[in-house]
């Protein structure tokens, strides 16, 4: 049954929303793309014509992909080297709109993704639509194959663990850029206690190569083995690092404009850096998608 005028426009009208449900499911706008475009396949096989709410409908076409994709990839991960990180969604200083930066850092922080990682596919389709995007637990029930009930309790732990883990970013984006410029100064200088002053004495350190697994390394924390990884391997990048808004934080960009070679993101809180988070996977790299 080929889709009507009427159908190709709603879809088209809610593409943003849907997306962004994709994103925060997947973390990738290229498997959310591929998402959007199994769930418009699926409105053009179906019978619709009783439908009343069509974002509705179609925000829970795009969750069960979502969730069907969740569960392969994470089959296929089992052999994964170093931290898997987001396709970054990145913009510059001069570009971006603090309130929807603001927004960002909320639901799509690096730091976020590295813990809704941890979830169970259902989990995280619980948590993402309701709490991110107020689903109810009865429209989400029947993806996760489920009661109401138990889908509540699913977005409970998985809240109870983005709380446990996910460090809550300074909200004041001009504060996160000074303590990042100090960092990047501190490195370019290779200075070590100056980069232990504006290191959290737990901070992260990730790093995301993808298929460049010869140069993927395990998380690094504490203040003091991050200075040293940093003035080991990134001193001699620093100096081609600019400025950018990555995922709603101050973050950079790595290398020319047109092939960029890395993307960091900075999870700054109480005025100190808690989480740094390297892309250098070329696939994520590709084709950086501005906020």
């Amino acid at each position: 049954m080929a889709a009507g005028n009427w159908q190709i426009e709603e879809f088209e009208e809610h593409r943003a929303h849907l997306q962004a449900v994709a994103y925060r499911m997947l973390g990738s706008m290229t498997e959310a793309e591929d998402a959007l475009q199994e769930a418009w396949l699926r409105l053009n096989r179906a019978d619709t014509s009783g439908v009343a709410n069509m974002a509705g409908w179609l925000t829970t076409v795009v969750g069960r992909v979502c969730l069907d994709m969740l569960r392969a990839r994470r089959a296929r991960r089992e052999d994964y080297v170093g931290t898997w990180l987001p396709e970054p969604i990145v913009s510059t200083d001069a570009e971006s709109d603090p309130e929807q930066d603001a927004l960002l850092a909320d639901s799509v922080g690096l730091a976020l993704f590295v813990v809704l990682e941890t979830l169970s596919p259902a989990e995280r389709l619980a948590f993402v639509l309701h709490d991110m995007f107020g689903v109810s637990f009865d429209e989400i029930a029947p993806i996760v194959d489920k009661t109401p009930a138990a889908t509540r309790q699913l977005a409970s732990r998985a809240r109870r663990r983005v709380r446990g883990m996910a460090p809550v970013p300074d909200p004041d984006l001009a504060r996160q850029r000074r303590v990042v410029d100090a960092f990047l100064a501190a490195s370019r200088a290779g200075d070590f206690e100056a980069l232990l002053e504006v290191l959290d004495p737990d901070v992260v350190f990730r790093a995301d190569a993808g298929s460049l697994s010869a140069v993927a390394r395990p998380p690094v924390q504490g203040a003091e083995a991050v200075a040293r990884q940093v003035l080991a391997r990134g001193t001699r990048l620093d100096p081609l690092a600019r400025p950018a808004i990555v995922n709603g934080t101050a973050g950079a960009i790595v290398g020319p404009p047109s092939a960029p070679i890395a993307v960091v993101g900075f999870t700054v809180a109480h005025d100190r850096i808690v989480a740094i988070d390297l892309i250098i996977d070329p696939a994520k790299l590709r084709g950086l998608h501005a906020g």
